[in-house]
């Protein structure tokens, strides 16, 4: 067997300071899309009022809390704006209000992951260190999530631990946008956040963490191709469970500080000059995620 090709063999030095480029242009189109789908989301709602314009309404507001905690991600790692400050500003204050995190707090804790990956310091290795899991185990997990309990549980615990100073952003984007539904004359249609967040956010959130390193190959192992998964989601998944690029999670590991509109051309690179040969790190599709999730079922015993 051929030994696998290097990462300084499959991208140059000139390549990756291209792809190392932030673009404000990109940034902020890529913002503005996620707020237009917010927006749009409570629209549709709001003049075409019926059980399917509320439903479809939720479930592209779930998407896009997806889609805003990825910018806080993004930000955090300076990777999104050009400007350093812009980052922080528009992470912590927009992306991390909406979804009650601190940018900074986000930050020293995930960068440890970063670190780690690979490794028992790993912080995040608790969340997906058990799978593949048996499949009414993997069940069990998600109708925990949509029936609102994971939600409910973690919302009391951020209301316990609630002070002004740390949940301020929070706060803000919360007035911000009931004071705007009220203002159109829909304050009702601000339950739809709150269920988007409480039965549907869990679920996406632990969809997007098993693609990302519950199905890695081998979690115990340092190279990136090994311990992290990248998943090539169709436009409904993008729309619905995998925004901004975050499901090229594979090329993130290896170039974190490679903004996330550039991760595609990053994966197409890596992937025509066979750097993933001989690696099991790329799925097709959240059904074939799944799928990789459940661990099969021992064979009956003939008798």
């Amino acid at each position: 067997m051929a030994e696998a090709l290097s990462l300084k063999d499959a991208i140059s030095k000139e390549e990756l300071r291209e792809l190392l480029r932030p673009s404000d242009l990109k940034a902020w189109g890529i913002l503005i899309v996620n707020l237009a789908i917010i927006a749009g989301a409570f629209a549709m709602a709001i003049v075409w009022p019926n059980p399917l314009t509320v439903i479809l309404g939720i479930l592209l507001l779930g998407g896009r809390q997806l889609g805003l905690a990825v910018i806080l991600h993004d930000c955090a790692h300076h990777a999104f704006f050009k400007s350093r400050k812009v980052n922080e500003m528009i992470g912590h204050w927009l992306c991390g209000g909406s979804t009650n995190v601190s940018l900074f707090a986000y930050r020293a804790y995930h960068l440890k992951h970063h670190q780690h990956a690979g490794t028992k310091k790993d912080p995040d290795i608790v969340l997906v260190h058990n799978y593949p899991v048996p499949r009414d185990s993997l069940r069990r997990k998600f109708f925990r999530d949509l029936t609102g309990q994971t939600g409910i549980r973690d919302l009391i615990r951020d209301l316990k631990k609630f002070s002004l100073p740390k949940n301020l952003p929070w706060l803000v984007f919360h007035l911000t946008l009931f004071g705007i539904l009220f203002a159109v004359g829909a304050p009702l249609a601000y339950a739809m956040w709150w269920v988007a967040e409480l039965f549907l956010y869990p679920a996406i959130t632990r969809l997007r963490n098993i693609g990302e390193h519950g199905v890695a190959s081998n979690r115990a192992s340092i190279e990136p191709r090994d311990n992290t998964n990248t998943t090539l989601a169709n436009p409904i998944e993008r729309l619905f469970v995998a925004p901004n690029y975050v499901n090229f999670h594979c090329e993130h590991h290896h170039f974190a500080a490679v903004p996330p509109y550039n991760l595609p051309r990053l994966h197409r690179m890596l992937r025509d000059r066979g750097y993933f040969e001989q690696h099991n790190c790329v799925t097709r599709g959240y059904r074939n995620v799944i799928h990789r999730a459940i661990r099969p079922e021992p064979q009956a015993i003939a008798a």
